[in-house]
């Protein structure tokens, strides 16, 4: 893709509404654009982003075992009712009546739907166990939505559900979650923790949440910064490993992740036989991940002064081509042969064809992160020499044009390691 081309609007200045340096960065990078106060778009390098972020999940998921669906934003008020919790989200939900006169609620969230579903499909024990998951927009009038998408009022977010029919298979649907998610982070390029929960409005017997450190953490939680452990506020604040006194840190919750029992089966009749021909409530989890609010966890993990540094499986291109001076006619022949080969080569990649000054291309490289960066400019005029620069660590090599292609792979496969 050609920069000259694309809708990449990139800021010079900190923009007024930001609030952390995540949010500055999504903003000036131009992943994003606020539309109202905790209402954003996504703009073309967001958004690819954002897929990225969703296949990893979504490969996650499925392999184990689980089937994607896609269920309404709209809900029926009803269903709400029955299990209480319309009372117990209160002015969060976002509630309406529809020409027909029927109450209605936008979705923040779906157990009661997903088990109306299953109710009507699943009755006997040789239908389970079952795992569903989508990848959907939720909404919430959150109080003080703040940091971007750290908490907004209309943001994604992957939820599954788990059918057992017993407590053994419960416990082992929930493991099987825990280990995905620990996968699905570290490819995100974040180092995260888990910590037992409570399960607050979602119910059941058992939860444990997911989060990274971060200054955009609305949690705060205790660290010890020799082993590297972290525990909740409430426990002893010495670790129990080196007996050090362990510190206060902002913690990011990116995932959270339930027993939910027989909460929602019982009170929605989600029942089903068992080897006896007894009837039995199905027994239920939950596990959620915010999606969108990966993208602001990890750039709050993956940046420096100078912008994002994303990581391989996450980035919008896999390789961005700078040509420094794009009124050089030699210059110019010289980045779009490398551009064609690299592309013929399956890789997605960027070139900053603009005529721009060369101080300005490279600033707005280093704040849009992609990893490898090939510098073409005056190296290359006067030694035939490009630049390959690996943007998280700096590190800068030189190489001729005719080896630059399999040094450029050779570097990318070292980096995909």
């Amino acid at each position: 893709m050609k920069w000259s081309e694309s809708f990449f609007p990139t800021l010079k200045e900190k923009p007024s509404i930001a609030e952390s340096q995540t949010h500055i960065l999504s903003l000036r990078a131009g992943l994003l654009k606020m539309l109202s106060s905790g209402i954003y778009s996504y703009l073309p390098l967001g958004f690819k982003v954002l897929k990225k972020i969703e296949n990893i999940v979504r490969e996650e998921m499925v392999n184990i075992g689980a089937q994607e669906v896609l269920l309404p934003a709209l809900q029926p008020l009803d269903l709400w009712i029955k299990t209480k919790r319309d009372v117990e989200l209160g002015p969060t939900m976002i509630r309406f009546i529809d020409r027909r006169n029927r109450p209605l609620v936008l979705g923040p969230t779906h157990e009661e739907v997903i088990t109306d579903l299953v109710k009507d499909f699943i009755s006997s024990y040789k239908q389970l166990p079952l795992i569903l998951f989508q990848i959907q927009t939720k909404f919430r009038d959150e109080p003080r939505p703040r940091f971007g998408l750290v908490r907004s009022c209309e943001f994604i977010m992957k939820d599954a559900y788990s059918f057992d029919k017993d407590e053994k298979g419960l416990d082992e649907s929930y493991e099987k979650f825990k280990q995905a998610y620990f996968k699905i982070f570290k490819r995100c390029g974040l180092d995260p923790f888990m910590l037992k929960a409570d399960p607050g409005v979602m119910g059941g017997k058992e939860s444990a949440e997911f989060l990274i450190e971060s200054e955009d953490g609305e949690d705060k939680v205790l660290k010890c910064q020799s082993c590297q452990i972290f525990k909740k506020i409430s426990e002893d604040r010495i670790c129990e490993n080196c007996s050090k006194e362990m510190i206060e840190v902002n913690a990011l919750e990116i995932g959270h992740i339930f027993k939910l029992g027989v909460k929602y089966s019982e009170i929605l009749g989600a029942y089903f036989l068992d080897e006896k021909g007894e009837r039995n409530p199905i027994i239920m989890g939950c596990y959620g991940i915010g999606v969108s609010r990966l993208i602001s966890a990890v750039i709050a993990q993956n940046k420096d002064e100078d912008g994002i540094i994303w990581p391989k499986e996450v980035s919008p291109f896999d390789i961005e081509i700078i040509c420094l001076d794009t009124s050089n006619p030699v210059l110019n022949e010289v980045s779009l042969s490398l551009y064609k080969k690299l592309k013929e080569k399956n890789l997605d990649v960027l070139l900053d064809d603009r005529p721009l000054s060369a101080g300005v291309k490279l600033k707005d490289a280093l704040l849009i992160g992609v990893p490898i960066l090939l510098i073409i400019g005056r190296t290359y005029l006067e030694e035939k020499k490009i630049e390959i620069e690996i943007r998280r660590t700096r590190k800068k090599i030189k190489v001729c044009v005719d080896e630059s292609l399999d040094k450029i792979l050779k570097i990318r496969k070292d980096i995909l390691k």
